[in-house]
C-alpha cells in the first residue's frame, strides 16, 4: 500500500518525522497482518500464544534491534513505542488499528481485502490527525475509488500525496495528485467525468468532450498540469535536489485523443491504465534518500489547517503554521 503522506490541507503525521513514520508504516503493516492472518489460519489460541511470546521477547529486546510493543488486535489498545526516538523526542504515541474479522473469509485474497480495507481506514487517520492536532476529514475520501486505488494497490514505497495545498509566497495553491516514488516525482491529473467520454485534445485553452451524440467544452486539463510540474521542479530546484518530474494526465474510464500531445506528457485511458498501473506496480527499487528530500520538501510549503485534539469537536478550527 502507497503511504498517503498529505491530503489536502489536513495535518499529517508524517509532517512530524518523514524519516521515522514511512519504514514504522510498513513494520506495523506487516506485523498485524501476520497477525491476522495466523488468528485466520490458526483460531484466537494461537494468535494469544503468539501475542505473549512476543511480549516476553520484548522484555528483553537485543541491542541496536528496533522494538515496538506493537497493537493489541481485538477491543484492545496498546502503545507504539520506538524506544530510540523516545529519547529523542520524549514523546510516547497511542495508535488506535485494531483489525478484526467481521466474517469468517474464505479464501487468504478474502482475509488481504478485509485486512487492506481496514488499513485504508487507518491511512487516512494517519493523514489527518497526530497526536496533538486533527483535521476534519471529508467523508468522500472513504468513498474515493482512485485515493483507495492508489493507496491499496500501489507499493509501500511510493509517497501520495492527494491533491495537497501548498501555501507559495503565502497563498494557498491547490495541486493535483503527486506520487513521489524512489525513480522519480510523479506529477498526475486526473480526467473523469461521464463513462466512456471522448475527450478531444489540442493545444488551445479549451478541449472538446464528446459524450454519446452531444459536445461540450471543458478547460485543458494540461494547464494545471504544466502548472503543477513548474510547481514541484521549482520546489526541488531550489533546494539543488536532482530529482526527475515527470507529468502525467490519466482517466480510468474515458478516451483521450490527443495525437500531436506533448512529449513530455504521458497519456493514459480506459485502454491503456490497466497496463500502466500494473507497471507502477512492480517498481522493485528500495525507497531512497532523494526521494525523502523531494517529499520533505512539498511537505514544508504544505498548509495545514488543524485543531487541537485537546479540546471539543465544537472548538474552532486553527491554521498551524
Amino acid at each position: 500500500m502507497a503511504q498517503l503522506v498529505k491530503l489536502l490541507d489536513y495535518v499529517s503525521r508524517y509532517e512530524n518525522d518523514l524519516s521515522h513514520y514511512p519504514t514504522q508504516y510498513i513494520r506495523l503493516k506487516r506485523y498485524q497482518w501476520d497477525r491476522l492472518k495466523l488468528q485466520w489460519e490458526n483460531g484466537a489460541d494461537h494468535l494469544m500464544e503468539w501475542q505473549q511470546s512476543e511480549e516476553e521477547a520484548a522484555e528483553q529486546p537485543e541491542e541496536g534491534k528496533w522494538f515496538s510493543p506493537f497493537f493489541r488486535l481485538f477491543g484492545r489498545r496498546k502503545e507504539a513505542v520506538e524506544e530510540e526516538e523516545l529519547e529523542e523526542d520524549n514523546e510516547e504515541e497511542v495508535f488506535e488499528f485494531t483489525p478484526h474479522m467481521t466474517y469468517s473469509p474464505s479464501s487468504l485474497d478474502q482475509l488481504r481485502k478485509h485486512y487492506l480495507d481496514q488499513l485504508f481506514h487507518f491511512q487516512i487517520k494517519w493523514a489527518s490527525s497526530t497526536l496533538l492536532d486533527k483535521s476534519k476529514v471529508d467523508p468522500r475520501f472513504l468513498r474515493d475509488s482512485l485515493l483507495r486505488s492508489f493507496a491499496q494497490q500501489l507499493p509501500d514505497n511510493y509517497l501520495l500525496f492527494y491533491y495537497p495545498i501548498l501555501l507559495l509566497k503565502k497563498a494557498p495553491v491547490e495541486l493535483d495528485i503527486i506520487i513521489v516514488t524512489p525513480v522519480e516525482c510523479m506529477c498526475i491529473t486526473v480526467l473523469e467525468q461521464e463513462e466512456v467520454a471522448a475527450f478531444v485534445g489540442s493545444g488551445e485553452r479549451f478541449w472538446m468532450k464528446k459524450v454519446g451524440e452531444s459536445e461540450s467544452k471543458l478547460l485543458n486539463p494540461l494547464i494545471s498540469l504544466n502548472r503543477m510540474s513548474t510547481i514541484v521542479s521549482g520546489l526541488f530546484k531550489a533546494q539543488d535536489i536532482d530529482f526527475p518530474v515527470k507529468k502525467y494526465l490519466i482517466s480510468r474510464n474515458g478516451y483521450i485523443d490527443y495525437p500531436g500531445s506533448p512529449y513530455d506528457v504521458k497519456i493514459v485511458d480506459r485502454r491503456s491504465y490497466e497496463e500502466w498501473f500494473s507497471v507502477l506496480q512492480k517498481l522493485p527499487v528500495p525507497m531512497k534518500s532523494t526521494q525523502f528530500k523531494a517529499a520533505q520538501a512539498l511537505l514544508e510549503v504544505g498548509e495545514t489547517t488543524a485543531m487541537s485534539q485537546l479540546f471539543g469537536q465544537d472548538e474552532e478550527q486553527e491554521e498551524i503554521e
